[in-house]
């Protein structure tokens, strides 16, 4: 059963190496400017904005590999001390046998809570990425 746990944690490492790591994207409202250049150049100009507050030192400061690793570390702990706890009729192997399965599917919930996670960005760069988009003629109507 400990073996099973154990993939269990090598698969949730490896699907947390294959999230991007990508910040928070800002999401435009449809207006004359998105009209007149579509969807693509619209991108480039918020990746041109992105990339402005970046060079001057601002971060986004959130990532979706962060929200899946801090879910997956909480889900593992509180998993394995709620496994512990259930196994406790069992004796010992009962505690190390719910330690271990409370510990896997603690480790998954939260590896998928923290994915699907909003992202939220820091707000001085969120105000920045904002503010040159707005003055590229894009009004800006959230995050994602």
């Amino acid at each position: 059963m400990i073996n099973r746990a154990w993939r269990w944690l090598l698969v949730g490492i490896l699907l947390i190496s294959l999230i991007a790591c990508t910040g928070p994207q800002p999401t435009l409202r449809s207006n004359k400017q998105l009209h007149l250049y579509g969807r693509q150049v619209a991108q480039q100009e918020v990746d041109s904005c992105r990339q402005r507050a970046e060079q001057s030192g601002l971060r986004h400061g959130t990532n979706q590999s962060t929200n899946a690793a801090t879910g997956a570390v909480l889900g593992l702990t509180l998993g394995g001390a709620v496994g512990a706890s259930a196994g406790v009729v069992g004796g010992l192997p009962g505690i190390a046998i719910g330690a271990a399965a409370g510990s896997a599917i603690g480790f998954t919930v939260g590896l998928l809570g923290g994915t699907f996670k909003p992202l939220e960005p820091d707000p001085p760069y969120a105000d920045a990425v904002t503010k040159c988009l707005k003055e590229k003629g894009y009004e800006v109507s959230g995050w994602e």
